[in-house]
């Protein structure tokens, strides 16, 4: 039995949007644009501007979040799965 083992300093998020019976579940393995909006609540709360933190997901992953003026950066490993062009 393999066990993952994670240093997190800061906080733990679930992210979960498939339907309520299960039937389709669509858990994002790693949501950036979450941490980049959870960084800055967490920051003021434990009163740091560096924060690691992890997706405890099945395909889950660890974040290293940043705040700065506000705002939060999120930097970690990604895959690109999708490119294109949005015409407004």
């Amino acid at each position: 039995m393999r066990l993952e083992l994670y240093q997190i300093d800061a906080f733990t998020s679930l992210v979960f949007c498939g339907s309520p019976a299960a039937v389709v579940p669509l858990e994002d393995p790693v949501t950036g644009s979450i941490h980049g909006g959870l960084a800055p609540y967490w920051a003021q709360r434990l009163n740091k501007t560096r924060l690691s933190a992890l997706q405890a997901s099945h395909r889950g992953g660890v974040r290293d979040c940043r705040v700065a003026a506000g705002r939060g950066f999120v930097a970690g490993n990604a895959v690109q799965y999708l490119e294109g062009i949005i015409s407004l």
